[in-house]
């Protein structure tokens, strides 16, 4: 079986320091949290960026700023921007590109959230991924509805990405996809018709995390992913102390499931990025 790449969501935009003090918000704390990640086994990093109080930043500085101190601590570790649009101006979410990380997100279409409408009009996802075509950033496709998966194939059929981007199932966001395991079926038989050379992965989200890290190791997936954007808890009565706890737990997941861990060069070759 291939290595399984772990990822690390650590910051996102929705947590705060009052839900969990161990969120890391500032430049410094997002680095640290990501290098005591790196050594507990995660090989890719998802990085959003906050304003100092604490509301979701598309400052490109911020994340120049926490990519550049995130690389000399863990050697090839995969560095992947958000360009999601919670708390951020449309026009906005792509000036982090510039600074050329490996991967960024890009959701392919618009899905009810909580309390608010993800907006991702056509013309808004064209112009991510023709951004990310020209600064060379590979997309992680971000999957919150069955119909998300053939506006990824629109971009495959326009030239704006390759035959085999990265795709992540999104599960258990209130209001969006449910965590589902027959939903996860019904989406990879998708994503086999319509992008078959693929890879792919699935985040739960909240108490869902570990079965649906279970349901797609079952699967074959290339990756999992954890971190505190996901979920800042271990147990419904203790937060979690950290992005490296939570990844110690998907890496012990990953094990229990007869995988290896994938090293951060076995992780850029899955994802088909340079060593």
């Amino acid at each position: 079986m291939r290595p399984v790449v772990v990822a690390v969501a650590i910051t996102g935009s929705v947590p705060r320091k009052s839900d969990n003090p161990a969120l890391p918000v500032t430049v410094a704390e997002q680095i640290e949290s990501t290098h005591q990640a790196y050594e507990a086994g995660a090989a890719l990093v998802h990085i959003h960026v906050r304003n100092d109080d604490e509301t979701p930043s598309s400052d490109p500085e911020r994340f120049a700023a926490v990519q550049e101190g995130i690389r000399p601590h863990c050697p090839g570790m995969i560095v992947q921007f958000s360009t999601g649009g919670r708390g951020r101006d449309p026009a906005s979410r792509g000036l982090s590109l510039r600074h050329r990380p490996d991967m960024a997100s890009l959701s392919t279409g618009s899905v009810n959230f909580p309390t608010i409408v993800y907006e991702n009009p056509a013309s808004l996802v064209t112009d991510l991924a023709s951004q990310m075509r020209e600064h060379g950033v590979r997309p992680e496709i971000e999957i919150f509805d069955l119909s998300h998966l053939h506006g990824a194939k629109r971009l495959l059929d326009e030239g704006l990405m390759d035959a085999s981007p990265h795709v992540q199932f999104v599960m258990g966001v209130k209001n969006a996809l449910p965590a589902d395991e027959r939903l996860l079926d019904l989406l990879l038989g998708e994503l086999r018709q319509v992008l078959p050379d693929a890879t792919w992965t699935a985040a739960g989200i909240g108490r869902h995390q570990a079965e649906v890290m279970d349901w797609a190791l079952a699967r074959g997936a290339d990756a999992v992913r954890t971190g505190l954007e996901d979920n800042i808890r271990i147990t419904k009565d203790r937060l979690a102390a950290s992005n490296a706890e939570l990844v110690g737990l998907a890496v012990e997941r990953v094990l229990g499931h007869g995988r290896s861990v994938a090293t951060p060069a076995e992780a850029r070759a899955a994802l088909g990025l340079v060593v």
